[in-house]
């Protein structure tokens, strides 16, 4: 009898805990599980299981954003990317600041949010390229970022466009348009998409068009993803003052008025991670003057001269040994001249 009203009790505390946890004050605790829930149709049930259509909406709406209207001004970007003698901040002086001879680029451990990241300079946006993985649609085309930029000879490689995951294995086919060399090499249809890119004068391009458009305004190598967190200096703004709950691993590219390419990629998993918010925050601090929001999550991956240097992990937690595979990525490939 004793053992029988133990087990009630420790019933009963459980559910307390799991009540205020699902319906108290802990705001975090509902919007990762809604959000986690809602990254895939096969689970959404998770989050209607403990709430009502309305309160999943109002969650979901946390993460909406008012998006940068203005067309991007590339003239605003005068490319002088040599080291100066004086800097305008400690974070200036960070990007700015050579490191052991190193002309190329330069790494930069920081925190976004509370979440390690990983930072690089690239002093040679000339040599900012895309890569990709050998085929496309083949159903063998996928390859880690690790892998993929070796291939290239690249020296930092991180992940770029998403791609179709139907079963949640991933797939060789990419999202939307893939323009490499100044052409076409992939295209769902002729819409017209938020296309991130380098054009044939070294600058970052985000701009929302069609990929023979993207072309025709200078695009050289590019992807479709989104959304575009700095443009002119002018950031997103989220509806939420909270700026997002929705906290995973990410990854962006960015360009500062000097020309210098950031790549950026934290650590994290669906969930858990910094909010675009703290992404935007962390990139001005930098001096990014226009920048997007690449794919993230367990496909976060960047390489450093050969290494992998964050943790990329799966839906669980789990650690995915050299990454995961993907179709396409940003990589720093000098040039043989």
């Amino acid at each position: 009898m004793r053992k029988t009203t133990i087990l009630f009790i420790l019933v009963d505390v459980l559910a307390i805990i799991c009540f205020v946890l699902f319906y108290g004050p802990y705001a975090e605790f509902r919007n990762v599980l809604v959000n986690t829930a809602m990254i895939t149709k096969s689970h959404q049930y998770i989050a209607y299981t403990f709430y009502s259509e309305k309160t999943v909406k109002e969650i979901l709406d946390l993460n909406n954003f008012i998006p940068v209207s203005e067309d991007i001004k590339l003239d605003d970007i005068v490319i002088d990317t040599g080291e100066k003698d004086t800097y305008d901040n400690e974070y200036d002086e960070a990007i700015l600041k050579r490191e052991n001879g190193n002309q190329d680029y330069k790494y930069l451990k920081v925190k976004v949010g509370k979440y390690n990241a990983h930072l690089v300079a690239i002093y040679h946006p000339e040599d900012v390229k895309l890569i990709s993985s050998k085929t496309f649609n083949t159903g063998s085309g996928q390859e880690t970022i690790l892998k993929m930029c070796a291939r290239y000879g690249g020296r930092v490689c991180i992940n770029a466009g998403g791609f179709k995951d139907p079963d949640g294995w991933g797939s060789d086919i990419p999202l939307g348009y893939v323009i490499k060399d100044g052409e076409i090499a992939f295209s769902e249809n002729n819409s017209k998409q938020n296309i991130i890119g380098l054009t044939e004068d070294n600058k970052l391009l985000l701009t929302y068009a069609t990929g023979e458009e993207a072309i025709e305004m200078g695009m050289r190598d590019g992807i479709q993803f989104g959304p575009f967190l700095i443009v002119n200096g002018e950031t997103i703004k989220y509806k939420s003052s909270v700026g997002g709950y929705d906290r995973a691993a990410r990854v962006a590219i960015a360009q500062r008025k000097d020309g210098v390419i950031l790549f950026l990629a934290t650590e994290g998993t669906h969930g858990s991670g910094p909010t675009m918010k703290e992404v935007v925050d962390t990139l001005v601090l930098y001096g990014a003057y226009n920048a997007a929001n690449l794919d993230g999550g367990t496909s976060s991956q960047m390489v450093v001269d050969g290494k992998l240097v964050n943790n990329p992990k799966n839906v669980f937690g789990q650690s995915i040994s050299n990454g995961r595979r993907v179709v396409t990525g940003f990589g720093l490939i000098p040039s043989n001249d």
